[in-house]
């Protein structure tokens, strides 16, 4: 039996983001092999947190530059190794490298954080990003360098592949493509029809910052659309709403903040459009993934359906320019037709892409040949080799330097 170990940024909030929904799936994946599950985070526990006991899985507090991991790390002795985001790799990488040389090293970049800080300040400029300002940021370095160390990375979105390979140079071979993967045989086969729904909603934990952009840029959008829809109502939910947003709450022009979900997507089946003006950001969406695998059409931008279609129809409208954002919600609200044909467009999109099935046996493909391998693909990797190299060292004394100091 192979032995598993995860260690998280946060712990597994399945409910509250998509990328603890992402993170879960995953786990689940492993788990559903027969190999012990075991997930491990230095991050306090959470009202949110998925009790992994009754996933069967084990957990384990640990700590950030302290000693004693080296000690669990040698007696847990896993196979396979994950780092949630580059950030763990960073802290913990090098005391797997010494203490379980052999462990295969998976990074789960969850999204690229390089790529969504590298928009998010060029937002805050008022203007577009450049190539420039993704290669000269720290922390494309240090994402990249984590990348690079580790035998494979997950990567979820089809457009950051291409930006790995294309721009940083990044050998396919360390790369893996993992979007959601869903369970086809459990979406649903009815969803509420046009009549049956009523309103406008969107959804996203209000501590990410991509979300919470939103929620300001809606409150720019809402207006217009009120103005043409005087009866409508706008429902914004998300965990771990702060007192700025719920100051915004106005139930007189139907702009109106709800905060947490029990149930995501009840609410966004209620709804007859999901709205997500995504200005920045990385990754996929797992709110509009929501919207499709419960038949409600989205108005969004390219920011966001960037890496989650193809070819195939979009079950909505994507357009960045605010007048034309306007005037398609309208449209699609008012529209019984259009409406239909955008719901009618998801099914396809879904089963195209996001077979859960299909994508979990290419990943356990891809572990179980690159673990047959491991010495032959670490050769191949001689930049990843000499990172670990220095890595280790600046790292190692960093994290010694600073325990010494804590004690």
């Amino acid at each position: 039996m192979k032995k598993i170990l995860v260690i998280g940024y946060v712990w597994p909030e399945p409910n509250s983001s998509a990328a603890g929904s992402h993170m879960l799936s995953i786990l689940r994946l492993f788990k559903k092999q027969g190999w012990q599950v075991e997930f491990a985070t230095p991050a306090q526990k959470t009202e949110h947190m998925i009790d992994l006991d009754s996933e069967g899985m084990t957990s384990k507090e640990i700590t950030l530059n302290c000693s004693s991991f080296d000690e669990y790390i040698q007696i847990l002795s896993p196979d396979i190794v994950m780092f949630d985001r580059f950030m763990m790799e960073e802290q913990f990488g090098w005391r797997i490298d010494k203490y379980c040389p052999d462990a295969l090293k998976i990074l789960d970049t969850e999204d690229l954080q390089c790529l969504r800080n590298a928009r998010h300040q060029a937002h805050k400029q008022e203007r577009t990003m450049t190539c420039s300002d993704l290669l000269h940021s720290d922390i494309a370095k240090r994402e990249i360098a984590a990348i690079l160390r580790c035998d494979i990375s997950l990567i979820i979105s089809s457009f950051e592949m291409q930006l790995l390979t294309d721009t940083f140079n990044i050998s396919s071979d360390i790369l893996h493509y993992l979007p959601f993967m869903l369970d086809l045989k459990q979406l649903p086969t009815k969803t509420k029809s046009f009549n049956e729904r009523c309103g406008f909603m969107t959804i996203g934990n209000f501590r990410h910052a991509p979300n919470w952009d939103a929620v300001l840029f809606l409150q720019k959008l809402w207006p217009l659309i009120r103005k043409q829809l005087p009866d409508a109502q706008l429902y914004i939910y998300g965990s771990y709403p702060p007192p700025k947003a719920t100051a915004l709450n106005n139930p007189k022009m139907g702009f109106n903040i709800k905060g947490w979900a029990d149930n995501a997507l009840e609410v966004i089946q209620s709804a007859r459009i999901c709205l997500a003006p995504l200005r920045f950001g990385a990754g996929i969406k797992g709110k509009l993934l929501d919207a499709m695998i419960v038949g409600t059409p989205n108005i969004t931008t390219d920011i966001g359906a960037e890496g989650m279609y193809d070819n195939e129809q979009w079950p909505g409208e994507i357009t960045k320019d605010i007048n034309d954002f306007v005037k398609q919600a309208v449209h699609l609200y008012q529209n019984e037709q259009s409406w239909n044909k955008a719901q009618h467009a998801a099914t396809p999109l879904l089963k195209n892409r996001y077979d859960g099935e299909a994508l979990g046996k290419l990943f356990i493909d891809k572990l179980t040949q690159t673990s047959s391998e491991l010495s032959k693909h670490r050769l191949n990797n001689f930049i990843g080799a000499m990172l670990k190299h220095h890595t280790m060292a600046s790292t190692k004394y960093m994290a010694q330097w600073i325990e010494a100091k804590n004690r």
